[in-house]
């Protein structure tokens, strides 16, 4: 894991521009193997950030994917799930919340930073760097058609059903 310093924000490294390609990447995920972006090429693609595994929020979120995965797959949606956990704990996670979607770790931060995600959080009065949950939604031919940044997990999923028709 880097340092997290606020330096470590450079806006620059965020390469998610809306109505242009989506930044591809290759990441591993808790199912085995690696997640290629462009392995979807054909298919809607669901990306969500969020910031940590078992926790309230996050495991909320994940649960009420999970409870819409057929929505999304019948509208040819596939879901992702990042955070920058590692792939025991997204193990630990999917087998604690019965999830079937992949959960891929960005160790690293670098899928993080291009996806500018990552801000400055406080808590207990100690300041980090952090993942801002949020979600970008791709379309058959990998650009970035939709985006929701700084969501609130309860709720969030709902939202994305109702922005998206379905």
């Amino acid at each position: 894991m880097t340092n997290n310093t606020v330096a470590e924000i450079d806006p620059s490294e965020c390469k998610a521009v809306l109505g242009e390609k989506a930044p591809n990447f290759c990441l591993p995920s808790d199912l085995g193997g690696e997640v290629k972006l462009s392995d979807f090429l054909g298919k809607k693609v669901v990306l969500y950030f969020y910031p940590k595994d078992n926790t309230s929020g996050c495991s909320l979120e994940a649960m009420d994917f999970e409870a819409a995965l057929k929505t999304f797959q019948n509208a040819g949606f596939v879901i992702l799930g990042i955070s920058r956990d590692s792939l025991k704990s997204h193990a630990n996670f999917r087998e604690k919340k019965a999830l079937t979607f992949p959960l891929l770790s960005d160790a690293d931060s670098k899928v993080c930073r291009e996806y500018g995600v990552l801000k400055m959080k406080s808590m207990y009065g100690r300041k980090y760097l952090g993942i801002e949950r949020s979600t970008f939604v791709i379309n058959e031919e990998g650009v970035l058609i939709d985006e929701m940044r700084g969501v609130k997990a309860k709720g969030h999923v709902e939202a994305l059903l109702k922005k998206l028709g379905l």
